[in-house]
C-alpha cells in the first residue's frame, strides 16, 4: 500500500487550503499526532466518537474532518465525551486533521463551492476569475439558481437533491434571481446577504431573530441542514488527497439531523 508522511500529508493540506490566513474559532490542520506514515484516510464531516470508531475498524491511519475539536470558549478539560474521543485516536495511533473555515472557503474544494455544484447554484465571478462574496471572511457566496423561478422550486430543489426537508422562510411564490449560500451554522450572516442585494439566502441552521429578519427584508431564507450543506466539501478534499498521493480515502456519511 501506497503512503505518505503524516506531516507531508499535513502541510499539502495546509498550504492547499490556506489554512493559516483565517482567525478561526479552532485550531486548523494536524489536531492529533499518531502514526508516521498514512495510507488509509476517513472523511468525514465532524471528529466524533461514531466516525473514529469507523476508522479503527476499517484499519485507517487518520481522520480528515471538517468538524475537529478544540473549539474556542469550550471546557479544555479531558473528561466526558472528549476523554473518550482523545482516548480511541491515541490509543490506535490515528492521525487527526481538521479544517473548519479553510474547507468552507476553497474556490472548489470547499463546502460553498461543492454545495453549488450540487444544487446548481452558479456563482458569481470576478474579473479575476474568484467568485464574488460579501460576509465574515468572504464565506457567503453570491450567484443565480440556473433553472428556477421561484422560492418554493429553490426550496424542493433542495430537497431533492439533499435528501431532506429544508425550512422556507418565505412566500414560496416570490420570484428568486440573485441568491446568497454559506454551509453550516452562517444564519448570522442573513444580514449580509440582504445588503448585497439577493433574493434569497441558503445556510444550514436557523435562528429564531432570523425568521424576523427574512420576512421583514422580503429576502427568502432556506436552512437545509448543517451537516447535509456540509458532507461535500470533506468528499472533494477526500478525493483530492487520493489523486495526489495515490492513496486509499474513504468517505464515511453519518446521518445527523441537525
Amino acid at each position: 500500500m501506497k503512503k505518505v508522511d503524516s506531516h507531508v500529508l499535513a502541510s499539502w493540506l495546509d498550504n492547499t487550503l490556506q489554512a493559516a490566513r483565517f482567525k478561526d474559532y479552532c485550531p486548523n490542520g494536524m489536531q492529533v499526532e499518531g502514526r508516521s506514515e498514512v495510507g488509509h484516510i476517513i472523511t468525514g464531516v465532524t471528529a466524533s466518537e461514531a466516525l473514529l470508531r469507523t476508522a479503527v475498524e476499517r484499519g485507517a491511519d487518520a481522520v480528515l474532518v471538517h468538524h475537529g475539536w478544540m473549539w474556542r470558549n469550550e471546557d479544555r478539560r479531558v473528561i466526558g465525551t472528549r476523554r473518550t474521543r482523545m482516548a480511541l485516536a491515541l490509543k490506535n495511533d490515528l492521525n487527526l486533521y481538521a479544517y473548519h473555515l479553510p474547507l468552507d472557503a476553497h474556490p472548489t474544494l470547499g463546502n460553498n463551492a461543492q454545495l453549488a455544484r450540487v444544487l446548481g447554484l452558479t456563482p458569481a465571478r470576478r474579473d479575476d476569475g474568484s467568485p464574488q462574496t460579501c460576509g465574515q471572511d468572504n464565506l457567503v457566496w453570491l450567484g443565480d439558481a440556473t433553472g428556477v423561478q421561484t422560492l418554493g422550486e429553490l426550496g424542493a430543489r433542495v430537497a431533492e437533491r439533499l435528501g431532506r426537508q429544508p425550512l422556507v422562510v418565505g412566500d414560496p411564490d416570490q420570484p428568486v434571481s440573485r441568491v446568497a449560500w454559506c454551509t453550516g451554522g452562517a444564519q448570522g450572516m442573513l444580514a449580509d446577504a440582504v445588503d448585497a442585494g439577493v433574493s434569497a439566502y441558503i445556510t444550514g441552521e436557523v435562528s429564531e431573530s432570523t425568521v424576523h429578519l427574512a420576512r421583514e427584508t422580503g429576502v427568502g431564507f432556506i436552512a437545509a441542514g448543517h451537516h447535509a450543506t456540509e458532507r461535500y466539501g470533506a468528499q472533494a478534499l477526500g478525493q483530492a488527497v487520493a489523486e495526489h498521493f495515490g492513496i486509499k480515502v474513504e468517505f464515511v456519511d453519518l446521518d445527523n439531523p441537525a
